[in-house]
Order: C-alpha cells, then sequence, then structure tokens
C-alpha cells in the first residue's frame, strides 16, 4: 500500500497542487476535443501554464515586498497576535494528516466532475492549492473530531467536491457583473467575502456611485490614470509611513525588518520606496499573467464543455478579476486592509476578554488578494463606495472567522496560525461543530450540511443564475466597459481608425 500512497502523493504534491500544470492539462484536453493541431495544443497548453506561473512569480514578489511591511506594521502599532497564513498551516499538518489529505483531495476533484456532468452546476474548479488548503482544513477538522481515517476521506471527499461546484454558482452573478458573459467564474475559497462585497456594494452605491475606474483626475495627475504608477506610488506612500513611525517607536532596530537590516535611516527609508515600486511590478505581472491564461483557457473550455462536462465553464483564482477594474483592487485592499484593523481592534477591546478569541492580526497577502478582489466585486454593483465598503467587509470577515475557526482545529488551534480566507472560516466552523456532535449523529448532521449547501445551489444556478439575474441592473457590466474602453480588432488583427479630436489641426499630406 506505500507505493499507492506514494502515487497519490505525487499527484497531489507535485501536480494537482501546482495551478499551473492543471491548467495546462486542462488546456490540451480541451484543445484535443476540439481536434486541433498538435502544435496548437502543445503551444496552447504552454502559455497557459506560462500564464499562471506568471501569475505565481508575481504573488510571489507581492509577498516578497510585503513581508517587511508586515513586520513593520506589527512593530509600529505593537500588536501581536495570530496571522492567518494558508500556506503555514497546510505545511504544519502535512506531518500528520499527509497521506489522508492526499486521498481527501483526489476524492473530492473527482466527485467535482461527477457533479459538474450531472448537474445544473457546470463548474470545473481549477485552482489546484485551494483544493489542497480544503482538503487539509477538512481533513484537520474531522479527524479533530474522532472520525477514522477512511471516514474523513470519503466524508470529507464528498463535501469538497460538493463546494468546488456549489461556491462558483453561489457567485456567478456577480462574477457575471464583472465579466460581462459567463466564460468563466470565481474558483476561490473567499468566495463568501465576494458575494458580502457585491451585495453591500449593491446597498450602498447605487446608480449615483461612479466606478473606480471613472477616476476625473487633474492634468497634472494624469500619470495616475496608470493603475501600475497609481499602485506603486500608493504603496510607496504606505511603507514610507509606516517606516518612519516604526523607527521612531523602536529606533535603529527598525532596521531588521529588511533582509540584512539597512546601514542607516537613509537607506531605510529607500529601502521602503523600493519594496513600495517592486509592489507596483508584482501587481503589473499578475494582471499580465492572467491576460495570458484567459487567453488560452475560454477557448480549451469550448471542447470540455462540447465533450467532457457540457456547458463547463472554469472557475479560477481570484486575480481572474483583477483587469476588470484595477484601481478598485488597490481600493479593495486598503479597505480590506482598514476593516482588518477595526476587527483587530474589537478583538482586543471585547472578544477576546469576552470570549477569549485569539487577536487575529491584519495578513498582508490575505487582505491583498480576497480584498482586491472584493474590491472589484463592490465596484461591479456600487461604484467606488461599494469598492470601498466591500472591502471593507471582507476584511471584517477574514479577521472574525478565523477567530472562531481556532476553536475547532483542536492541536492546531494553538500553531499561532490559520486558515485565512472566509470560505475555510465558516464552513470549517459548521462542520467543526456538527462533527463534534458524535460519530453517528455527527455524520448525519455534516452530510446534511452538505446537501444543504449543494442543493441550494442548484436552486440558485436554475431560479437566479440561469434566468440572468443582474445583482445591480441600474450599472454596467465592468466587461463591457472594458470592451468600450478598448476597441476590439478585426480578424486580421487591425483595429478600427480613432478620429482625430475636434479642432485638431489637419496632419500634412504625405510625402
Amino acid at each position: 500500500m506505500d507505493w499507492l500512497v506514494a502515487i497519490a502523493e505525487f499527484l497531489v504534491n507535485e501536480i494537482l497542487s501546482v495551478p499551473a500544470f492543471l491548467i495546462g492539462i486542462i488546456v490540451a484536453v480541451g484543445l484535443i476535443a476540439l481536434k486541433k493541431p498538435t502544435g496548437q495544443i502543445i503551444g496552447g497548453a504552454m502559455k497557459a501554464i506560462l500564464g499562471f506561473l506568471l501569475i505565481g512569480a508575481g504573488a510571489g514578489l507581492v509577498v516578497a515586498s510585503l513581508d517587511p511591511l508586515g513586520i513593520m506594521i506589527q512593530g509600529a502599532t505593537g500588536a501581536q497576535g495570530v496571522i492567518p497564513t494558508n500556506e503555514a498551516i497546510v505545511g504544519i499538518a502535512q506531518e500528520t494528516y499527509g497521506a489522508q489529505v492526499a486521498w481527501l483531495m483526489i476524492l473530492g476533484f473527482a466527485i467535482s466532475l461527477v457533479l459538474a456532468r450531472f448537474t445544473p452546476l457546470s463548474y470545473v474548479f481549477l485552482t489546484g492549492h485551494h483544493i489542497l488548503f480544503m482538503a487539509t482544513l477538512l481533513t484537520i477538522v474531522l479527524a479533530t473530531a474522532g472520525y477514522s481515517g477512511p471516514l474523513t476521506v470519503g466524508l470529507g471527499g464528498a463535501l469538497l467536491g460538493i463546494l468546488m461546484v456549489s461556491l462558483p454558482a453561489f457567485s456567478q452573478p456577480f462574477t457575471r457583473k464583472i465579466t460581462g458573459d459567463d466564460s468563466i467564474a470565481m474558483g476561490h475559497f473567499g468566495t463568501a467575502g465576494y458575494i458580502a462585497a457585491g451585495t453591500v456594494g449593491r446597498l450602498v452605491g447605487g446608480k449615483s456611485s461612479r466606478s473606480t475606474e471613472d477616476l476625473k483626475l487633474p492634468e497634472g495627475l494624469r500619470f495616475l490614470r496608470d493603475s501600475m504608477v497609481a499602485t506603486a506610488l500608493s504603496m510607496v506612500i504606505m511603507y514610507v509611513v509606516v517606516a518612519l513611525i516604526f523607527f521612531a517607536r523602536e529606533g535603529e532596530a527598525a532596521y531588521e525588518a529588511f533582509d540584512g537590516g539597512a546601514e542607516n535611516l537613509g537607506n531605510f527609508i529607500m529601502l521602503s520606496v523600493t519594496q513600495g515600486l517592486q509592489f507596483g511590478i508584482a501587481v503589473a505581472v499578475i494582471l499580465f499573467g492572467v491576460r495570458t491564461i484567459l487567453g488560452e483557457i475560454v477557448p480549451a473550455f469550448q471542447g470540455i464543455a462540447a465533450k467532457i462536462v457540457p456547458g463547463a465553464k472554469p472557475a479560477l483564482d481570484a486575480p481572474i478579476v483583477f483587469p476588470f477594474a484595477q484601481n478598485a483592487v488597490l481600493i479593495g485592499f486598503l479597505s480590506s486592509f482598514t476593516g482588518g484593523l477595526v476587527g483587530l481592534a474589537a478583538l482586543t477591546l471585547w472578544l477576546n476578554p469576552a470570549l477569549g478569541l485569539a487577536l487575529i492580526l491584519p495578513g498582508l497577502v490575505p487582505h491583498f488578494f480576497t480584498g482586491g478582489a472584493a474590491g472589484v466585486y463592490g465596484n461591479a454593483t456600487g461604484g467606488r463606495r461599494g469598492a470601498i465598503a466591500g472591502g471593507f467587509v471582507n476584511g471584517l470577515l477574514i479577521t472574525f472567522l478565523p477567530a472562531l475557526l481556532l476553536l475547532v482545529l483542536g492541536d492546531f488551534g494553538s500553531a499561532n496560525t490559520t486558515f485565512g480566507d472566509t470560505d475555510f472560516g465558516w464552513f470549517g466552523i459548521l462542520v467543526g461543530y456538527g462533527a463534534g456532535i458524535g460519530s453517528v449523529a455527527g455524520i448525519v448532521v455534516v452530510s446534511a450540511l452538505g446537501l444543504v449547501i449543494l442543493g441550494a445551489a442548484i436552486l440558485v444556478q436554475r431560479r437566479v443564475v440561469d434566468r440572468n439575474w443582474d445583482p445591480s441592473p441600474n450599472r454596467p457590466d465592468q466587461g463591457e466597459r472594458a470592451s468600450i474602453d478598448t476597441p476590439a480588432a478585426d480578424a486580421h488583427g487591425q483595429y478600427p481608425k480613432i478620429a482625430p479630436p475636434e479642432g485638431a489641426p489637419a496632419p500634412p499630406p504625405r510625402g
């Protein structure tokens, strides 16, 4: 049996948990189903892999640029507590439950494909690392409740498969508002935060709140229309302000926030400036990777839809929505981080003394990725006010939910880290308390929870998604806005000529 475990761990750790390889395989299968030439199959798969590697490279740059800022924020505020980090808790759990996680993940992925094929929920969840994270969470929660290994794998695999096809359906009306069509779906376990952001955006925005992409700036500030410049400049300002506060509080000890330390105050400030600029580069890399992957995954899914899962929609990682409202990404991130600080204050002053909940420090990485996406969802339904409010609500959710989740993680609750995104929180809490009732009753309760989620998703798909319900009918789709702002090329790759502005001088004759 050891060789079976080794094969399962290889498939999970080396292929299925690497989104780039998983996407490349899916694109190749789709192009094969379309009977494309071998060269086009190889080229499409390679471009898809490279696109996801670009996203991963950008994410790595984001993490690298945010790490020193996180240290400085802790030093500037003096806060101590738990920082939710999915990768950290998964790494710790792999030492104890590695084989169970591997089998649970494989079973969950297989069940999700069956459900996508034979139910109205035709979503194929392709964010491999998030599948691994959720498989690990379910393993920890069910094992902590005392369930045996086979039962943990079987029950957890069914729950994972249900979530992978259900959550994209719940968020699809909001996702469609962003993209303008049904070509892609959201495949990220921060979905509850995005739905909350879209809902809050509709409540606070209305028709009068202009889109974040319509920012009108004086001529001298026109350079801020470039999202990469605006993002980098905002992060530079944030970095320098926090760095100065940290230095005022700790003196030269603040220099150690950077690897190798800073030589003096001037060097410390310039390192802060450099990190802010690198953050802007990281965002630009992510956006380029997203555009690359979209160019390959959407056509390839025509083949999958026709041959394997009719009508299949690829459910992709959170940054897939970033290009549709790039200013909203930054606004959502900053608002989510603010929400995290407010949530930390509530935990410190009220919930920790009253209920003993752990203090959840705002981790910049989850706040950037989920907060940025929440800003896009909020902007789609409520413009600028929606982006601000949506990001803020997301920040509160990824602060309070991890604090409650720690209560059902058993020994892992004292690991000084936990899962960070919203769906890990609410689903882990429900499964944890349901499973904790007892072996037989717990199985019944947890199974009923999965069936309720699946039934609700099918109902939403048929009554809401398929009937094209618009969560904010008074606002244009962001996908339509993008098509208006950027003229489409014709079949020969030529773009239509743009008429000169009124009153412009006539060009000289061609000589």
